[in-house]
């Protein structure tokens, strides 16, 4: 009897430590903190340890449902202007048609990286010491942009510029190197509006959430202990759906109001105290 509550207490405790999991993952997701960093902290500090990126990329999913669900009549618009003027050459489309090709082209850099060195990035650089130094490297961008506005809007971006936002989601790949924050810190410095850069940002994560959770389908099928982490995982993809959908309405707030100085302090906060103490 002893043994089965034993067991039973187990199960509850790694349940919990998985839907922990998934709410810090879609909690940090949107927001420029680096959701990659923050989930490895906290595996280490739960004593989680979950190989490869088929977790991260499955909670990530969550994130991208909640994305969709908030950019919902955004993406509407975008998709039917897109084959609009695919199809018809609708002058009045031709803008929703350059922003998704702008999409497409700047969702490039990061495929490519992610193809050449994924082992790469999910084996050496997913270490305690790196994730905090890049996490200051993030809080340090984020505090260089801090009292940008801008004044280009969706029509006034250029392609040069695209690629650049790009590469900087790229560069994102590394643990630590908040995507979200990448893309805003690259777009804002060349002079976008808050709202472009906000949403070209999320547009970005789309396909990439996308084409990583199509990569990552055969990782978990082929997981030997599937069955065992079916009710865990989905415990940790409804936390991070639901912790994504509010954090990235409050960080859309945020974006408004101008404050991104304290997701730098904070940055540099987590990145210093994780060097000093582990």
């Amino acid at each position: 009897m002893e043994n089965v509550e034993l067991e039973l207490s187990q199960e509850i405790i790694l349940l919990l430590k998985y839907l922990l999991l998934g709410i810090f993952q879609g909690f940090t997701e949107p927001i420029p903190v680096s959701s990659s960093g923050h989930l490895v902290f906290l595996q280490h500090f739960l004593g989680v340890e979950i190989e490869g990126l088929s977790f991260e990329v499955f909670v990530n999913f969550a994130s991208l449902f909640a994305i969709l669900v908030i950019y919902r009549h955004d993406l509407k618009q975008l998709i039917s202007g897109f084959f609009r003027y695919l199809l018809k050459k609708d002058e009045d489309s031709k803008s929703d048609y350059r922003f998704g090709i702008f999409i497409i082209i700047a969702t490039i850099p990061a495929v490519v990286i992610a193809l050449l060195f994924e082992d790469w990035i999910a084996g050496e650089l997913k270490q305690i010491h790196v994730i905090a130094v890049t996490l200051l490297i993030t809080g340090a961008a984020l505090f260089l942009i801090r009292n940008l506005k801008g004044w280009k809007n969706d029509h006034e971006i250029s392609l040069k510029e695209v690629i650049i936002v790009g590469l900087a989601q790229a560069i994102a790949l590394i643990p630590g190197i908040s995507r979200s924050g990448a893309t805003i810190v690259a777009a804002m410095g060349l002079g976008w509006k808050q709202e472009t850069a906000l949403r070209f940002s999320f547009f970005l994560f789309i396909p990439i959430s996308v084409g990583a959770g199509i990569l990552a389908v055969s990782d978990l099928l082929q997981d030997p202990n599937l069955a065992d982490l079916a009710v865990p995982y989905l415990l940790a993809f409804v936390g991070s759906f639901i912790a994504s959908y509010f954090s990235l309405k409050w960080f859309m707030n945020i974006m408004r109001s101008g404050k991104l100085i304290y997701f730098a302090l904070y940055c540099f906060v987590v990145g210093t105290l994780v060097l000093v103490i582990l």
